[in-house]
């Protein structure tokens, strides 16, 4: 398990409208509980596409766990040039903080945006060149995520792929865990 796509909801999915949002420490919390399971099982590589939300907050984990994990690894594939574009500048500042620190970046399709096929396209892209997704996903809450996970499970029908959810379960009992800690 060298490379895995980590996706997810946006902010506005979650209800969450400030970088300092208090769940935005949670999710975090549990990106990087899956993201450390993973590298005791060979991570190097993280993919993501570098939307807004759960994409970026993994970034934000990734460069923590670099400071002891040297060999791990993110690359930002964008589906198109200049996804940025219509973004506020908070948002445009902390995506130009991850780029600058990223190990690799590049655009899918190397164009602007033209159409939603973009995204279908960067979908089975991420897809085939990892080898798990881990999405931060939750069935009982419909979002963008959906379109990807139905892509990596159309993919694992005829390869060996494996999916990790962190739902909404997962994020309640690492708030628990806090809570007891800080009890």
């Amino acid at each position: 398990m060298n490379v895995v796509t980590v996706s997810g909801y946006k902010p506005f999915e979650l209800g969450i409208f400030k970088q300092n949002d208090i769940g935005v420490t949670y999710i975090k919390k549990a990106l990087k509980k899956e993201l450390l399971l993973l590298l005791h099982e060979g991570l190097e590589w993280v993919l993501i596409s570098g939307q807004l939300g759960a994409e970026l907050w993994t970034a934000e984990v990734v460069f923590e766990l670099q400071e002891e994990f040297s060999n791990l690894k993110l690359a930002v594939l964008t589906p198109f040039l200049d996804q940025e574009k219509m973004w506020n500048e908070q948002n445009k500042e902390v995506y130009e903080t991850v780029l600058a620190k990223a190990d690799y970046i590049n655009s899918i399709t190397k164009r602007p945006y033209e159409s939603p096929a973009q995204f279908r396209i960067k979908n089975q892209f991420l897809v085939e060149k990892s080898n798990a997704l881990l999405l931060l996903y939750d069935h009982e809450k419909e979002g963008s995520p959906k379109y990807l996970l139905k892509t990596a499970e159309q993919y694992q029908e005829k390869h060996s792929y494996e999916i990790r959810l962190i739902s909404f379960y997962d994020l309640q009992l690492i708030v628990e865990e806090e809570g007891v800690k800080s009890d």
